[in-house]
């Protein structure tokens, strides 16, 4: 019986000394988890469309651009866009340089802001190249 007894006592110490999140440290942690999600909706499909413009530049690199004129190439740009629904960017925001070599290089910068809620937003500034590797 005593040998009971001494369990029953132990059981109620551990009882008594066993701690957990409260509900406020409940409530943070949720508040916080909520604006990284939110945070994460806005500012991935930027980073995706991003991704994409740089996919075209790098096709670009493909086709003749040293034959093409810079007009040429931003309707090229231009059509490859609308295929990939980029919406961002336009062949007008192309710069279109000539190396020493002869080769022709295009590069595009531009920036996006993404509101996150109230006054608060996200600017990103994105850079790509049609040589980058």
């Amino acid at each position: 019986m005593t040998n009971t007894k001494h369990h029953l006592k132990n059981y109620r110490q551990n009882l008594s000394k066993q701690q957990g999140i409260t509900f406020v440290g409940m409530l943070f942690v949720g508040a916080f988890i909520i604006l990284i999600a939110i945070t994460a909706m806005r500012i991935v499909p930027a980073y995706s469309e991003f991704m994409t413009v740089k996919k075209i530049l790098k096709a670009m690199q493909q086709d003749p651009l040293n034959t093409m004129t810079p007009k040429e190439i931003k309707v090229a740009f231009d059509k490859r866009a609308s295929i990939d629904y980029i919406s961002v960017v336009s062949g007008e925001d192309l710069s279109i340089e000539r190396t020493d070599s002869g080769a022709t290089v295009v590069t595009i910068e531009y920036q996006v802001v993404k509101p996150l809620m109230g006054n608060v937003s996200v600017l990103m500034d994105f850079a790509a190249r049609s040589d980058d590797k």
